[in-house]
């Protein structure tokens, strides 16, 4: 017979996390003034790994990788997102985080909590191939995201081609096939303009 608490305490942490679909991030949707918002953000990452990962020649568990996707951001519910290149808001981020994470997987079953925690820590930590390849994905997600929607960001925020390459380059070396990925889009952001004329 189901437990019926357990269910009750599974289906309350379901209704928490449908607020993950009102955390609006920095990135515009395209050919939209609409911020795109986490659960779009994830769900698109999550479409960039399903469709990417046998492009690899890094191998990696595709299963594994998705629950570290679903869970990378649910965080954000409670400490916010914190856009890329705000160097003001990354000081306290990992802070804010850690706490955001504390209370919200408190919120299911002790186990289902850990398991929770342990794939967010995961992703966080950047250790495995699965972690690398998750991480790669969300920043290739926004990075394609800012190009979808024309460049609208950079132009607003003074984001130049070689902030964004610092910020990128390290997530580009996974895989030779995630580093073509990446030079398909900078190519294609020269060619259409998308950056602001600082450099």
């Amino acid at each position: 017979m189901a437990d019926i608490e357990r269910l009750h305490n599974i289906i309350g942490f379901l209704e928490t996390i449908d607020q993950f679909k009102t955390r609006y991030r920095a990135a515009y949707l395209t050919n939209s003034d609409r911020h795109e918002n986490d659960a779009e953000h994830t769900w698109h990452m999550a479409m960039f790994a399903l469709l990417l990962h046998q492009e690899l020649s890094t191998p990696v568990d595709l299963e594994h990788t998705l629950k570290l996707i679903l869970t990378h951001d649910l965080v954000e519910i409670y400490a916010g997102d914190t856009f890329a290149h705000d160097a003001e808001g990354h000081r306290d981020k990992q802070a804010r985080e850690e706490a955001a994470a504390h209370t919200l997987f408190s919120r299911v079953p002790e186990d289902i909590g850990e398991e929770l925690y342990q794939w967010w820590r995961e992703f966080e930590e950047g250790q495995t191939p699965e972690a690398q390849f998750a991480r790669a994905m969300d920043r290739l997600q926004a990075f394609a995201q800012n190009i979808f929607a024309r460049g609208r960001l950079w132009q607003e925020r003074q984001v130049s081609e070689t902030t964004s390459r610092a910020y990128n380059e390290p997530v580009m070396q996974f895989d030779p096939a995630i580093a073509s990925a990446y030079e398909l889009l900078y190519r294609r952001a020269r060619a259409e303009r998308l950056w602001p004329e600082i450099e």
